[in-house]
């Protein structure tokens, strides 16, 4: 990228900051917590406001991080990325070599695209499905019987399901009344044949989502999909359509009755805003809408770009983030959203947080001498309440926790029991556990003590829409990015996983030489065990 921006630890403020994590900020003084600060350490942008009076931290302490993400230049890395510079690479060592644009996909609401050529790509796909939906809704696609498609089904794994899949369930609230949509993703038998059990395949969409084309749990799901059409005496290619990299396997017109394109410089967690996200969206909640979704993450990525911490929610959130993990040692983080609508929410930040930022080497191949990513993971409010949230208040271990919330329901239908709503009961259940976490409470019997001092802060908007989790979307994945930047790791390929991906190919092999099964587990697993150590 042409300028060098020191990582974390090379930051002229890291001892500074890690003298100030040895007597953090105390949440539980009442001298400390007042109405002032409260007022003063929140951020608005893109719909959201972000409350983070309930972090350990003072002026000190925001003032270091600010010198953080000046000296690491995490706003300049960001705006290079989204003009294109070349960062999924690591220095000296083969790797992707690819440029990052997931932002390029929802950047068609401006005049000046940040990469015009990626933005006109995906221009050029909106039109494609723009006409798409049109023809559905007009009846001009059809089943061979000359019925409309009333379901869709998505089958794809990773990033061609979590983030698509945590987004449709999201915004359930918005979908067009005649249409329906399911998720296929595990390779396990089991979960395509639930989906086909509900679904009148006759009338049914099957949406082949995968980039390379040859993703094997997908690729098995859609020959099972595929198979299951013949047996109804369907036509496969009438009820399939695709997803996938321009020239992939899966860019078959004789397989396909549609085909749309993703492209390189999208990672498959970051896709929920491309065609991987955009067309199961698009059938299920209209075109109009998922424009709207897409205005939402653009201006939260242009509210990224902004150099102030203090004026910036995802870039203080990263910052927030590696202060709690990296200073005062915090090694998980719990989202926690007060909206039953984002329910797989939380699944989705697991792939996108730990995939990107659960990294052990350097951008130039080094070993880290600090802590990277940590793990994530979460649920709904209140439910969680009546589940973890024991451990979360007198626990040994702290977790930060982020919390999600919104003034007003999706439905809007509700009532009031014993003078409040139960929208009321939620947000007065929200603001309750923030405050618990923060400030605890003394008693006399040591059972019932809450030490308090439990770091977290509130992202919150006036009511889920398809506009605002766009938003939220972009927000935590430019909240990832920067923490990658900072912590000099590659966010954006994933060897993690390819070992597995290798072992499993053998194992399989070795089911087929020696007869499905036949050998038992024991002996397979011994087998490979002795070929590794030799």
């Amino acid at each position: 990228m042409g300028i060098r921006f020191k990582d974390l630890k090379n930051c002229s403020v890291f001892s500074t900051l890690t003298k100030l994590a040895e007597t953090p900020f105390d949440l539980t003084d009442s001298k400390n917590m007042n109405i002032d600060r409260v007022k003063e350490y929140q951020v608005t942008g893109a719909g959201f406001k972000l409350y983070y009076s309930t972090q350990r931290v003072d002026e000190d302490v925001l003032n270091c991080l600010q010198t953080v993400a000046e000296e690491s230049g995490l706003v300049k890395q960001f705006c290079a990325m989204k003009s294109g510079a070349v960062i999924n690479r690591i220095e000296g060592f083969q790797s992707e070599n690819r440029q990052v644009l997931h932002t390029a996909v929802r950047d068609v609401f401006s005049k000046n695209a940040c990469e015009p050529a990626a933005t006109a790509q995906a221009e050029v796909e909106l039109e494609k499905l723009k006409k798409f939906l049109s023809d559905l809704k007009g009846g001009k696609i059809v089943n061979g019987e000359g019925d409309s498609f009333t379901t869709m089904v998505q089958v794809g794994i990773g990033g061609s399901d979590l983030g698509p899949r945590s987004v449709y369930e999201a915004l359930k609230a918005f979908q067009l009344r005649d249409r329906k949509v399911y998720f296929i993703s595990n390779v396990d038998p089991d979960d395509a044949e639930e989906v086909l059990r509900q679904v009148d395949i006759k009338r049914t969409l099957f949406n082949i989502v995968s980039k390379s084309g040859t993703t094997l749990e997908t690729l098995t799901n859609e020959k099972l999909i595929r198979n299951a059409l013949v047996v109804a005496g369907l036509d496969p290619r009438e009820h399939c359509i695709a997803v996938t990299g321009e020239g992939s396997p899966m860019d078959n017109p004789s397989e396909c009755r549609t085909t749309f394109y993703m492209y390189d410089y999208i990672g498959g967690r970051y896709s929920g805003t491309s065609m991987v996200g955009l067309v199961v969206l698009g059938f299920a909640l209209g075109y109009e809408q998922i424009v709207e979704f897409l205005q939402g993450a653009c201006e939260m990525d242009y509210h990224a770009e902004k150099a102030n911490i203090r004026k910036n929610i995802p870039l203080l959130m990263a910052l927030l983030g590696v202060w709690n993990h990296n200073f005062l040692g915090f090694s998980t983080v719990a989202v926690l959203p007060y909206s039953q609508s984002l329910h797989r929410f939380a699944a989705h930040l697991q792939q996108c947080d730990m995939e990107s930022n659960g990294k052990s080497v350097s951008r130039k191949g080094a070993q880290l001498e600090i802590n990277s990513g940590p793990i994530v993971w979460g649920e709904p409010g209140t439910n969680g309440q009546h589940a973890f949230y024991q451990l979360l208040h007198q626990g040994t271990e702290v977790v930060p926790a982020e919390f999600i919330g919104f003034l007003e329901s999706q439905y809007e239908k509700d009532i009031k029991v014993e003078g409040t709503t139960s929208q009321q009961k939620l947000v007065a259940n929200l603001l309750a556990q923030i405050v618990a976490l923060a400030t605890g409470k003394d008693n006399d019997n040591p059972n019932k003590v809450f030490k308090g001092n439990r770091p977290n802060l509130l992202l919150s908007s006036k009511k889920l829409t398809p506009k605002t989790m766009g938003a939220l979307l972009a927000c935590y994945e430019a909240k990832i990015v920067f923490q990658g930047f900072l912590w000099d790791i590659n966010s954006f390929d994933q060897e993690g996983v390819q070992l597995g991906k290798v072992l499993a190919s053998r194992f399989l092999v070795e089911m087929v030489e020696s007869g499905a099964g036949s050998t038992g587990w024991e002996s397979q697993l011994l087998k490979e065990v002795i070929s590794a150590e030799s």
